[in-house]
């Protein structure tokens, strides 16, 4: 890890100058400097729809976070007057690209893809998931593998494959990418060959069944999976844990009227957990989740851009 936190510490110093290399699409404007996108000051250009589209960041079964997120959006609903519908998005860039195309108001976008939802899509992150204690958050990326893989260190992965996620998801690519090259020397394609399951679960699921020898997933989707009895912990066995992460940032789309989003804003923080579903399904996490602290895109996910930075990430939003 000290490579790693040494590369990185090296390109946040040079990035703030360095970190001029985020910078929102042009569509968007930043007068306050942010980093997320200004509310039009022009009333035509901002929007009241009469239902309020909401996705969750595509982890798991769109089917199960239905029914987990469906109180919250009841709660939603009454505080801003309008309806409110589930979208199950089956990818990042679908959710991104929805958001950009004006199909979606409110959502909760995945760690890495924060950064790119930010830039592209005027997503504007606002809340995130913490412990009642101490108001405690964050997740790790853990590389897993089965037991027998013949893989039982880092180095041990050199000729296999290894399961990533998707390229915007920062512990299923964006992370374990910097780690590896940066602490072990390992480079995808030239050490080790990538593959792409697409969600956390398919990974978790594919080294449980053997049909992958190892992958790199967020420990807060593990955790939630096996307290669901969808493995068992016998199934896998960890190698690697990293450094911790926010994680999930709720937020809302830059151009609703300013009123919209008050409401919006005031539905998460009033929201009770005591006996919801999302209680039931977060609190599994480690440190659980059980309400919604306010948050800061420019100082929360520092971090996450700086690993954008040594991947060399681009926020071209064509």
């Amino acid at each position: 890890m000290k490579k790693l936190l040494a590369a990185l510490a090296l390109s946040v110093s040079f990035a703030f100058p360095a970190q001029a290399e985020f910078k929102l699409d042009s569509r968007y404007t930043d007068a306050d400097g942010d980093l997320i996108a200004d509310t039009p000051a022009d009333p035509a250009r901002q929007i009241d729809p009469d239902t309020l589209i909401f996705a969750y960041t595509p982890v798991e079964d769109p089917a199960v976070y239905a029914d987990v997120w469906k109180g919250f959006l009841d709660h939603l609903a009454e505080k801003t007057g309008k309806k409110v519908q589930f979208f199950p998005v089956q990818s990042n860039a679908a959710q991104i690209e929805a958001m950009r195309a004006g199909r979606l108001h409110v959502a909760g976008f995945n760690t890495g893809g924060n950064p790119l939802a930010v830039a592209c899509a005027g997503f504007k992150p606002f809340a995130m998931m913490a412990a009642n204690k101490d108001d405690a958050y964050g997740y790790e990326m853990e590389i897993i593998t089965y037991p027998g893989s013949g893989i039982e260190k880092i180095e041990d992965l050199k000729g296999k494959k290894l399961a990533f996620t998707s390229e915007t998801s920062n512990s299923g690519f964006k992370a374990p990418s910097a780690i590896l090259k940066a602490e072990y020397g390992l480079e995808a394609g030239k050490d080790f060959e990538p593959v792409f399951s697409g969600k956390h679960d398919n990974s978790i699921l594919g080294v449980a069944n053997k049909d992958y020898p190892a992958a790199a997933v967020a420990n807060s989707v593990l955790n939630r999976m096996v307290a669901r009895d969808v493995v068992k912990r016998d199934q896998y066995v960890s190698i690697f844990k990293s450094q911790s992460f926010p994680t999930t940032g709720y937020g809302l789309v830059y151009n609703l009227k300013p009123e919209l989003q008050d409401k919006i804003r005031d539905a998460f923080f009033t929201f009770d957990w005591e006996g919801s579903a999302l209680l039931k399904e977060f609190q599994a996490s480690e440190p659980p989740q059980e309400k919604f602290i306010p948050i800061s895109f420019k100082d929360h996910w520092a971090v996450i851009r700086a690993i954008d930075e040594a991947n060399g990430v681009s926020y071209d939003c064509k």
